[in-house]
């Protein structure tokens, strides 16, 4: 079955190894949080020793490892100056 191009999809494993598709781009990232550009918004994903463990730009395709406490959809007509500023807090 073939996926349309703008599909989305996170796979969350044990709250240990998470696999998101649709990724846009990867906006940043560390140990404690990612922001992905996703077909479906941004996607922040928060938690502990969080790490990159595969990225696949032309699948559109990122695998996180770590602890994850908490994920966050938010829409792109949404990322205006309060979006940044949040962001900004967020991504310290």
């Amino acid at each position: 079955m073939v996926e349309p191009k703008d599909s989305h999809e996170v796979h969350l494993v044990n709250r240990k190894s998470m696999r998101i598709t649709g990724v846009k781009d990867v906006e940043s990232f560390d140990s404690e949080e990612f922001l992905l550009h996703t077909h479906q918004g941004y996607l922040a994903v928060r938690g502990k020793n969080l790490h990159m463990r595969n990225l696949n730009v032309e699948a559109g395709e990122v695998h996180i490892e770590g602890l994850v406490l908490d994920m966050m959809y938010m829409e792109q007509r949404e990322m205006g100056e309060k979006a940044k500023g949040f962001f900004s807090r967020l991504f310290r």
